[in-house]
């Protein structure tokens, strides 16, 4: 057997490191275009190269100056509700709210400072329409009920704008109704005011104007006028009601037939006064 110095062994089973491997050498002009090819590197910003500030906003309108930081650009918040409660403090102690409804004196004075006169005379009452006065018995129910001198006067002017139209309409109403009967009378009964009324209005259609004839048929009077009118343009044509054919000639007759409401209309009392006169002069 060889025997080997321990020496020996440990250097038979060290292996050699190899070589380490040295960079390529880079040309200068290799080096040059890789710089600048490389990207630049972000520069840190400078505390004083920020840019400029935020701007701070501006006071809105409807807030107030003194509630209104213009540093910070937001509401004082502290200074509104110290302002609102001294407000309110105030509020408080120049007009106390009654503690019921039986606390006369405190109900009187919030009425007197919301415009509650003293008295209802002192009401300062301005009617809107001839028609209107100032009532003494009225005021002294809305000075009861706590009306201030604004709420009084809303009182007379919605009467005006309201209420008298209203009845206007009512007695008018009753005006034509009587005006009516009035006419039913003159003529001699219904029958005979409606056939007289039938011929009014197709005449009138014929020579008037539409707002002649709505004025004058509105009244009493103006249907005796359109009556008498009617009978001046056409005497020999329109009669009294009642008195039917018997003064009408054939030339008469002729003319009747002529008439609008005879051809057109085909009115029954203007058709059958037409055929009654035809049949007294040429019998049956």
């Amino acid at each position: 057997m060889i025997e080997q110095h321990p020496s020996e062994l440990v250097e038979a089973r060290t292996v050699p490191a190899e070589p380490a491997t040295a960079a390529p050498e880079t040309s200068p002009e290799e080096a040059e275009r890789t710089t600048a090819e490389a990207p630049p590197e972000a520069e840190a910003p400078s505390p004083t190269e920020d840019g400029p500030p935020a701007e701070t906003p501006e006071r809105p309108a409807h807030v107030p100056e003194k509630f209104w930081d213009a540093d910070t650009g937001r509401i004082r918040t502290e200074a509104l509700l110290k302002s609102y409660a001294e407000l309110e403090r105030r509020l408080t102690r120049s007009l106390p709210l009654p503690a019921d409804e039986q606390d006369e004196a405190a109900v009187r004075r919030i009425r007197q400072a919301l415009g509650w006169p003293e008295s209802p005379e002192e009401y300062e009452i301005t009617p809107s329409h001839p028609a209107l006065e100032v009532d003494p018995e009225l005021n002294r129910r809305l000075h009861e009920a706590g009306f201030t001198r604004e709420q009084a006067q809303l009182v007379y002017d919605l009467a005006a704008e309201r209420l008298l139209p209203a009845i206007d309409a009512v007695a008018e109403s009753f005006r034509t109704e009587q005006e009516r009967e009035r006419l039913v009378q003159h003529f001699g009964g219904e029958e005979a005011f409606e056939t007289v009324a039938r011929q009014l209005k197709s005449w009138a259609e014929a020579h008037l104007e539409p707002e002649v004839y709505e004025n004058l048929s509105a009244s009493y009077q103006g249907v005796l006028a359109l009556h008498q009118m009617m009978k001046a343009e056409e005497p020999s044509v329109i009669g009294e009601p009642g008195t039917g054919g018997a003064e009408l000639g054939e030339d008469q007759l002729y003319q009747m037939m002529r008439d609008p409401r005879y051809w057109r209309d085909r009115d029954p009392e203007f058709v059958a006064r037409v055929t009654e006169g035809f049949q007294r002069l040429f019998g049956e």
